[in-house]
């Protein structure tokens, strides 16, 4: 995740990065957590609404990598072993572990990612949902 590009939520326990362009909207974080993540809500990340441990978890659910975590002692997430790398059935293409990314402004270090499979994401290599393989989860 590029850090410059995402924007912090602090809590006492935890901080949530979120970036808004690699977010497809999925809304696992809203279902599993919604006194954390409710966009009715300014702002929509509250991370002191549950225990860290908790939060961390349910970040870490997030396929497309828009959302990511750092304790307050400074911990983040650990990287899946080995890599794990899925194709939905809509062609987007779903990758956990210890990622370098190239994007058109640099390499990026990741733990997840979700992937165009179609080619026509302005937001190459990820999927941005506008082509055929964002039409469906």
């Amino acid at each position: 995740m590029d850090v410059e590009r995402s924007k912090p939520y602090v809590g006492t326990m935890v901080t949530i990065h979120y970036e808004a362009e690699r977010c497809l909207h999925a809304g696992e974080c809203v279902r599993a957590l919604p006194q954390v993540f409710d966009p009715e809500r300014q702002p929509w990340i509250q991370p002191n609404g549950a225990p860290a441990d908790v939060v961390a978890e349910i970040v870490r659910r997030c396929t497309s990598g828009a959302l990511r975590y750092r304790m307050a002692n400074g911990h983040t997430e650990t990287p899946v072993r080995p890599t794990a790398v899925a194709r939905t059935d809509s062609g987007r293409i779903l990758i956990r572990g210890d990622l370098r990314v190239e994007t058109a402004t640099g390499p990026r270090q990741e733990t997840r990612a979700t992937l165009c499979g179609c080619g026509t994401s302005a937001n190459a290599p990820y999927c941005d949902g506008s082509g055929p393989c964002g039409s469906r989860p």
